[in-house]
């Protein structure tokens, strides 16, 4: 394995929650199929508002009958359990479709996935999210983790050029963990923010657009960048406007981006950060994989593993009080949702930066989770 790449301090394929209100006595039906490519294994819905989604949430109201339709879609042996329920369903090669059905008697929040060892943590897991007519138990909301594999392709062998980069602002609710959410300021809808990729020489024009529905002034500091505050003195950008700078990469390294408009902290514990990498003349070795995965600290008035929405709270961070320290800003995202995955024999680089505010990759005060990447203080 090629060494990791990390970032000096000095960007997604994103589940959608499925909502279904069928009228009484009605059956909610779903279509799944299994895929396997260079993301890992998963169950990928078919038809309908899932079409395409990777392991979609499907929502349906408690007491509705639930019809899943399963279809292997790689040829390998896999099946479908939702073992809350008691129900499983297989499939052994190509093209092999079956369905299997049950009512769910309770409301929740229900894993499923499946069975067969090792596909589980490869990528095959979902959520069947279970209410009452009309609403959605707990709290659920978009996934805004970046996938880690989006990346824009090595640059190599070119001459300096003109790069333009439109990024924009997005304050948005997200699922921080199963049955919690939480509101995060991000570039772009996810955090982190998309992977800047360019040409030590290349000449950037940064464009920062702030909707007008949005609440905050927001803007970006580059570490890559030769100026005053990264870029940030120029791009305090108010809701509604645009503006842009330019400047040219000097430098050739990774670098973190963030939000620099006060309180600092506070925007980039909301999830405002990302990475922006400026390839030397030549560029780098070329390997199989490259992926992207960024750690931050998130400061909330609940405790640890209260369910629902969680409100910043300023005092836990200003004290250092992490509550949740997470890889690619949700708890689970490199593990359930978007796993890692290589080959034996296989290269990887991985381009890994820490977002912060506070903590580093290796404080002693935290321990690590045996199935999840999300760390919890000792108390």
């Amino acid at each position: 394995m090629m060494p990791m790449i990390s970032a000096c301090m000095g960007t997604s394929a994103q589940q959608i929650a499925i909502t279904a209100t069928p009228a009484a006595g009605a059956t909610v039906e779903f279509t799944l199929k299994t895929v396997a490519d260079d993301k890992g294994l998963a169950f990928v819905g078919v038809g309908g508002t899932i079409d395409g989604v990777r392991n979609p949430t499907l929502s349906v109201p408690t007491g509705t009958a639930v019809k899943v339709n399963f279809l292997d879609g790689d040829g390998s042996q896999h099946n479908l359990s939702f073992p809350d329920f008691n129900a499983t369903a297989a499939v052994n090669k190509k093209d092999e479709q079956t369905s299997l059905t049950f009512t769910p008697g309770k409301a929740g929040n229900f894993d499923y996935f499946c069975t067969i060892a090792g596909h589980k943590q490869a990528g095959m897991l979902g959520q069947l999210s279970v209410g009452t007519a009309g609403t959605t138990p707990g709290a659920t909301a978009d996934d805004i983790a970046h996938l880690p594999s989006d990346i824009p392709a090595p640059i190599g062998q070119r001459d300096p050029q003109t790069v333009r980069v439109d990024l924009a602002i997005v304050e948005k609710e997200g699922q921080l963990d199963d049955g919690t959410t939480y509101t995060y300021w991000t570039f772009n809808g996810t955090v982190p923010g998309p992977f800047i990729r360019v040409r030590e020489g290349d000449t950037v024009e940064l464009h920062l657009k702030n909707p007008a529905d949005s609440k905050m002034t927001h803007s970006i500091d580059l570490h890559a960048v030769n100026g005053p505050g990264g870029g940030a003195t120029v791009m305090q950008v108010a809701p509604g406007e645009e503006k842009q700078f330019t400047f040219k990469a000097l430098s050739p390294g990774l670098f973190v981006y963030h939000c620099a408009t006060p309180s600092v902290a506070h925007h980039m514990a909301q999830g405002m950060y990302g990475m922006i990498l400026v390839e030397p003349a030549g560029g780098l070795a070329l390997v199989d994989h490259e992926y992207y995965v960024m750690q931050g600290d998130m400061y909330t008035s609940q405790t640890f593993g209260t369910k629902g929405h969680l409100d910043f709270n300023s005092a836990e961070m200003m004290a250092e009080q992490a509550t949740y320290i997470v890889f690619n800003g949700e708890v689970g995202a490199l593990t359930t949702k978007h796993p890692l995955t290589a080959k034996v024999g296989e290269t990887v680089r991985i381009f890994f930066g820490n977002g912060g505010p506070n903590y580093t990759s290796s404080a002693r005060s935290w321990t690590r989770c045996t199935t999840r990447d999300r760390l919890h203080r000792r108390r």
